[in-house]
């Protein structure tokens, strides 16, 4: 009785991990956000952008710097830090679906906000 119920238990977590090989996982993407426009505008580019809960913002320094993304009430998502550096960049992952509104701190009053939402 005792081999047939291994057989059996060996059966079941062979196709559970067959299930696993076949059955592709959701992976978490990650979307880039441009600070200042490649015409030189004092902007997010885009501006809006559209996640999954568990995926990410890449924010990247483009044009005219100094820039940060400050997210008000949030803390752990703002990098309050000024970026100077073409190129330079920080991640932040969004847990909780909700709509994220952004700006940087030094462009704030030029119009330089942008929004993240996430599903």
């Amino acid at each position: 009785m005792t081999s047939i119920l291994r057989s059996i238990a060996a059966a079941c977590i062979g196709m559970l991990l067959v299930l696993g090989l076949i059955i592709p996982s959701a992976q978490a993407s990650t979307v880039e956000v441009k600070l200042g426009t490649d015409d030189g505008m004092l902007a997010f580019s885009p501006s809006t952008v559209t996640i999954s809960s568990g995926d990410s913002v890449k924010f990247v320094n483009n044009k005219l710097a100094p820039h940060n993304a400050v997210f008000d009430g949030h803390e752990e998502l703002s990098h309050a830090d000024l970026a100077f550096a073409p190129g330079e960049s920080w991640t932040k992952t969004f847990s909780t679906a909700g709509t994220y509104e952004f700006y940087c701190e030094p462009h704030r009053g030029a119009g330089m906000v942008g929004k993240v939402v996430v599903n």
